[in-house]
């Protein structure tokens, strides 16, 4: 999810649904069983936890899902992974759960299915799992599986943001930048870019960096939008490094390079964005 860019260079303002695959869940409290270093081979090891599997041992029917789904001592399967899945996910697995409903999001050994995959991210969710907050948070913005609701976007991101999770933040500092499902404010905005952009999110550093050159809820400080536009470019972020080619060509905040302003036109542009690629064709440049 992202604002807009720099002024008369718009970026459309997005919420796609960023479903994972399954992820895996290390063991952990009273419920654990002994890992595979306890045994001469893989073979063994699945076939001890095939055992406890089927002896309705929850955390073993995700060991055994989860192998299936990667193919790790075992062909890969899709419809064994889910079957196992889901057994763990009755008995109340969050991670069980969470991956569950990544399989009917995608469409991985079952025919996809949004409102099933909402249903399994919630009951994870309700358990504290973050990344299932997220999810159900991107569905409920998106109307992916329901109605949307920005309202219920807005809570599920809460949530998964006072965990700390820096995607959540950055999201949920969006909404309060846009005031799509909660009542603007930038204060607030920014409060929980500053918590994102600490653990070095990209997304949130491109945001600051829009802040501070519109100067929303800052005083607009051209230096400090290229500060961090600078910072999520040199991740990888193809708007920032449109933005801050942006900059170098207009001499704002920095001083003025054009040759500067290629390179970073051409970053962007090399990975497909389209407002980067069409100024380098408006200059006469090549990729």
């Amino acid at each position: 999810m992202k604002n807009t860019a720099v002024e008369g260079l718009s970026f459309v303002v997005v919420c796609l649904i960023m479903l994972s695959g399954c992820r895996e869940e290390p063991l952990s409290g009273p419920t654990a069983i002994s890992t595979p270093h306890s045994f001469q081979s893989e073979e063994e090891a699945f076939e001890h936890y095939l055992k406890a599997a089927e002896g309705g041992h929850a955390k073993a029917q995700y060991i055994i899902a989860y192998r299936y789904y990667t193919g790790d001592g075992v062909e890969q399967d899709y419809k064994q992974a889910l079957k196992w899945f889901r057994k763990a996910a009755e008995q109340g697995v969050a991670a069980a759960q969470y991956n569950l409903g990544a399989m009917y999001a995608n469409g991985e050994g079952v025919e996809q299915d949004q409102k099933q995959a909402l249903e399994w991210f919630r009951k994870a969710a309700e358990q504290g799992d973050a990344e299932a907050q997220i999810n159900l948070a991107y569905m409920y913005d998106g109307g992916v599986g329901t109605e949307q609701d920005r309202l219920q976007a807005v809570k599920w991101f809460r949530k998964a943001a006072e965990q700390g999770n820096a995607e959540a933040q950055t999201n949920l500092g969006t909404m309060y930048a846009s005031g799509e499902g909660v009542k603007q404010d930038n204060q607030q905005a920014l409060e929980w870019f500053h918590k994102a952009v600490e653990q070095g999110n990209a997304d949130a550093q491109f945001s600051l960096g829009l802040m501070y050159f519109n100067g929303n809820g800052v005083k607009q400080d051209p230096e400090q939008a290229v500060k961090w536009f600078r910072k999520a470019a040199e991740q990888g972020d193809a708007d920032s490094q449109y933005n801050l080619g942006v900059m170098y060509e207009d001499g704002e905040g920095i001083e003025q390079s054009h040759k500067q302003a290629l390179e970073w036109f051409r970053k962007a542009a090399r990975q497909g964005h389209e407002i980067a690629i069409q100024t380098l064709n408006d200059f006469g440049e090549s990729l």
